[in-house]
C-alpha cells in the first residue's frame, strides 16, 4: 500500500513514518510539509492511502481532502484538534488520529485501511467485469401503477422492501416503487453485481461508497447488513 505524509510539523512527519516503516506492507513514496506541494504528486503517482494533519497553512486538510473529488485516495486524518472529527467522517476517512497517536491505535487504522481498499479493488474489478457486457441487456422493465418503467442497470443503487412493495433507489429516477418480491425482481438483476444484504436489501456493489463493521454506505445512506447475509458477502467481496 502506497502512501503519502502531509503535515507542516516535520517531527509529526517523522513520527508516522517511522510507523509505517515499521509495517511490511506499507511503503512512503513522499512527505509533505504544505498540502499543496501534495497536489501535483498524487496527480502523477499512484498513491493509495494520504495520512494528512488538518491545521495547516494555505489549505486545511479537509479542504485539501475535498480538491481531490476525481482522484481521492482513500484517507486517514491525523491531528491534535478532535472537534474536527465530524468533518473527517462526513468526508468518509477511514480514521482520525488524535496526536500523539499510540503505535497500537495506528495500527487499527492501517487494518482499517487494509479493508477499504480491497473493496475498492473489489467493486472496480466488478466494474471492468461487467463493462465487457456480461449480461445480455443494460436495463429492466419495471411495473410501477399503470406503467411499466424502463430503468438502467448502472442506475439502480439498491432495492428495499417495504411489506408488499419494493423501493427501488436510482441515480437519475429517484425512488420507485413496484409490486414484487425479492426472489422474483433479484431474478431480473445481475447477480454478479447485485446482492442481498438483509431481508429487506439488495445492493449494487458497484455503488458501495463505504464499508463499515455492519453496514454499508451507498448516496450517503446507511443500509444495515443481517447476519444471516453477512458471510456470503464479505466471501463476494473477497474480504
Amino acid at each position: 500500500m502506497n502512501c503519502i505524509i502531509i503535515d507542516d510539523e516535520p517531527m509529526a512527519v517523522k513520527v508516522i513514518e517511522s510507523y509505517c516503516e515499521s509495517i511490511d506492507s506499507i511503503t512512503v513514496l513522499g512527505t509533505f510539509t504544505n498540502a499543496l506541494d501534495a497536489l501535483d504528486f498524487i496527480k502523477d503517482n499512484s498513491v493509495d492511502l494520504i495520512f494528512s494533519d488538518i491545521e495547516m497553512p494555505h489549505i486545511n486538510g479537509v479542504d485539501f481532502i475535498k480538491t481531490l473529488e476525481h482522484k481521492r485516495p482513500i484517507f486517514i486524518f491525523t491531528t491534535a484538534y478532535p472537534q474536527y472529527a465530524l468533518d473527517g467522517f462526513e468526508l468518509n476517512a477511514i480514521d482520525y488520529l488524535v496526536k500523539p497517536i499510540p503505535f497500537p491505535r495506528f495500527v487499527t487504522a492501517i487494518q482499517r485501511a487494509k479493508e477499504r481498499l480491497k473493496l475498492k479493488e473489489s467493486i472496480a474489478s466488478d466494474s471492468t467485469h461487467n463493462s465487457k457486457k456480461v449480461y445480455e441487456d443494460d436495463f429492466i422493465f419495471v411495473k410501477s401503477e399503470y406503467d411499466n418503467l424502463k430503468l438502467l442497470i448502472d442506475d439502480i443503487t439498491y432495492i428495499q422492501g417495504l411489506k408488499d412493495y419494493l423501493k427501488i433507489h436510482t441515480l437519475k429516477s429517484g425512488a420507485i416503487l413496484t409490486l414484487m418480491n425479492f426472489k422474483d425482481f433479484q431474478a431480473k438483476l445481475p447477480g454478479n453485481l447485485f446482492i442481498r444484504i438483509h431481508r429487506s436489501y439488495i445492493v449494487n456493489i458497484s455503488k458501495i461508497e463505504l464499508l463499515q463493521r455492519n453496514k454499508v454506505i451507498i448516496e450517503g445512506q446507511r443500509i444495515p447488513i443481517g447476519e444471516n447475509y453477512k458471510e456470503a458477502f464479505y466471501k463476494r467481496l473477497g474480504i
